[in-house]
């Protein structure tokens, strides 16, 4: 192997090669992808004469690195002639992943009287009269706004609108794909607070929620927080109540397979940002038993100096025994870890010392805080965020359902009570006689998921009983901002 990192589809390549026509010139090549440390994932032949053969040659690799040093391997090989390398992800990206599509033919004059003009400025008026007819008449009754500046894109960081436009478009196209819901990428050339909440305060009008993505605390939480106040529409920020519905709903199923209940467990999450943060403050509103949050300062405890807000509010709200040691330290003898931060911080002889029957969360990606095979000689339930381990925690899990269920009804904002609806959904949709350690979340391709998730968001618009734990700590608590990360 010429690489520790696993293979998987975002780094697949193909590689158009000619090569000598023999019996074994075909098994030459995908014994050298394999001994390069590649998964052949096709192979097919593109022509052929007398004398060779010219094949297609379609590799997953684990990273651009990997890609390169498998292409040398083959042209290194005698008779191996590399004529053409192709990366199918920017192939998939080329022109962009989405479009606008009509929904009326505009085949004759009289379709086109009745879509555009004369026949629209009926609309218009009626519009007028009643501006809730927007919801009825237009696209906004099920559009979505996916709103970034390019801040905090992924792991890479501060990369710029621009660099953030193929997230946001793969956002958009997952939106449609999982929840029928049409979204369109909003990205914005400024970091400045106040012009983001305006900028999408003025576009608003045209759409029937906003969700935020990809941008940097602690501004995020301002953002939402304003943008919740001004708009009647629902602003969601993925990145921390997309990322806490998911882990809420898997560490619930987790919790069942290892037969332990959430009051009774101590939980360590490493990365006290939008993600932790939302993660905390859901599972404290489940009532958990106890939460030790770590950052680059540390465990957050009582009597730190010179905290944010959101810090400060988190050291006072969790971590009873007041622990004030290193990330190793405070996962010994708890029940569940919880990674939302940074690569390689802990080690499998780290896990074996937490309690019997733990349960490990590293969603770090695409590095993990904790290598998941060292992870699972010690834990009896490990999870991920990577498509290529099982249990991945996928937040295409949460947002389109979540969305559909609130344009459905019509919601004019996101709630907690939500998210609380949505966890359970999606845990349920599992199944008890289903669950097992590698079967804690169900498959993004699941398509019980989003209805079960919408129609739980919608129970919750229409006044369903609220949660027995809705009211373990106030909405104006749970709002304050803001955080870091590692």
């Amino acid at each position: 192997m010429v690489t520790t990192r696993l293979p998987s589809a975002g780094f697949s390549i193909t590689i158009r090669i000619a090569v000598t026509a023999d019996a074994s010139s075909i098994g030459r090549l995908t014994t050298c992808v394999g001994e390069a440390g590649a998964i052949v994932t096709a192979l097919d032949v593109v022509d052929s004469d007398p004398t060779h053969v010219l094949v297609d040659l379609t590799c997953d690799t684990a990273d651009s690195g990997h890609a390169d040093q498998v292409v040398k391997q083959l042209e290194a090989q005698d008779g191996v002639d590399v004529r053409k390398v192709s990366d199918r992800t920017f192939l998939l990206h080329l022109g962009g992943k989405i479009e606008v599509s009509s929904k009326v033919a505009l085949r004759n004059r009289d379709e086109l009287s009745r879509a555009y003009t004369p026949g629209v400025a009926r609309v218009c008026m009626a519009i007028a009269e009643n501006p809730a007819d927007a919801r009825r008449l237009t696209i906004k009754r099920n559009t979505v706004a996916v709103v970034s500046d390019g801040s905090a894109v992924l792991g890479l960081g501060n990369i710029g609108p621009a660099a953030a436009m193929p997230v946001m478009e793969g956002k958009a196209a997952l939106f449609k794909r999982f929840g029928g819901v049409d979204a369109w990428p909003v990205v914005l050339d400024t970091q400045d607070t106040d012009e983001i909440v305006a900028i999408v305060k003025a576009i608003a009008p045209a759409y029937g929620g906003i969700n935020l993505e990809d941008i940097a605390a602690p501004r995020c939480f301002e953002i939402e927080m304003r943008l919740r106040e001004l708009l009647d529409i629902p602003v969601f920020h993925d990145d921390q109540h997309g990322t806490a519905i998911c882990v809420l709903a898997a560490l619930t199923n987790a919790l069942r397979v290892v037969g332990k209940e959430l009051a009774n467990v101590r939980v360590v999450v490493s990365g006290a940002g939008a993600a932790g943060t939302a993660i905390m403050k859901l599972l404290l509103r489940q009532g958990v038993g106890d939460i030790i949050a770590y950052d680059r300062r540390g465990a957050l405890h009582r009597g730190m100096d010179d905290l944010t807000p959101t810090w400060q509010w988190l050291a006072e709200h969790t971590n009873r025994g007041n622990y004030s040691g290193d990330l190793a330290g405070a996962i010994v003898g708890a029940d569940v870890f919880i990674g939302v931060s940074a690569p390689n911080l802990l080690t499998g002889d780290d896990i074996a010392k937490m309690a019997d029957r733990s349960i490990v969360f590293a969603l770090a990606n695409p590095d993990p805080e904790v290598d998941p095979r060292a992870a699972r000689q010690h834990a009896a339930v490990v999870a991920t965020g990577r498509s290529d381990q099982p249990n991945q925690i996928n937040n295409v899990l949460a947002f389109p359902g979540v969305f559909r269920g609130m344009l459905d009804a019509s919601a004019e904002e996101f709630t907690e009570e939500m998210a609380l609806a949505a966890a359970v959904a999606i845990a349920n949709v599992v199944g008890e006689d289903k669950l097992n350690p590698t079967v804690i979340v169900p498959s993004v391709f699941d398509p019980r998921v989003t209805p079960a998730v919408a129609a739980a968001i919608r129970q919750v618009v229409k006044g369903a009983p609220a949660h027995p734990n809705s009211a373990a700590m106030p909405d104006a608590e749970l709002d304050e901002a803001p955080g870091d990360t590692f």
